[in-house]
């Protein structure tokens, strides 16, 4: 590995000012490996819904154009995401619909680590399995494993901290893993 930390980038697939998701992405600079920075995207939240017709008129929104070269930048991309209706929230699929169209694509053979988490037992694994097909698409080089599907997170987040040991300790070891997946 190259003397040079790896910088990666986290996208949340929420919108909620609690969400456990942003939690967790909020953890992980703490968790990384030395050689690793992280850091955060903006707010999926200022990207429009996707029209080709506004795009076409008007072009990008600033926002996507900005995310779009924050990711092409880094070394890797995070997407922390929750699960609605067993499936990807929509304002992470509007964000990737508009990443999609933006040329270059940023994610075109970008390593890419996915996280979840969840009040239910099984922490988001339906939308991450919906996420990878959504990444076949772009083309990006998904890590497969560790998983990382944090359930009942409610009970490993106090006062907007991710604050289980055991779940800080296998995220950590989750980001060594996609720092090595990203380095070859």
């Amino acid at each position: 590995m190259s003397e040079n930390p790896l910088k990666f980038v986290t996208l949340v697939g929420s919108l909620r000012k609690d969400s456990l998701n942003a939690t967790v992405a909020r953890a992980l600079p703490q968790l990384a490996p030395a050689n690793v920075e992280i850091a955060p995207l903006g707010s999926i939240g200022d990207f429009p819904l996707y029209n080709a017709d506004v795009q076409e008129a008007q072009g990008f929104p600033e926002a996507v154009l900005q995310m779009a070269s924050m990711i092409a930048e880094a070394d890797g991309l995070i997407i922390v995401s929750p699960e609605y209706n067993y499936s990807v929230p929509g304002v992470l699929k509007n964000a990737l619909d508009w990443l999609s169209r933006v040329s270059p694509q940023p994610l075109v053979g970008k390593p890419v680590m996915i996280e979840s988490a969840s009040p239910g037992v099984i922490g988001g694994a339906r939308m991450q399995y919906h996420l990878r097909q959504i990444l076949v698409f772009f083309d990006a080089k998904v890590m497969n494993k560790p998983e990382a599907m944090i359930g009942q997170a409610m009970g490993k987040i106090s006062e907007g901290k991710l604050t289980d040991a055991a779940t800080r300790e296998f995220l950590g070891k989750q980001l060594q893993a996609f720092a090595d997946f990203a380095a070859h």
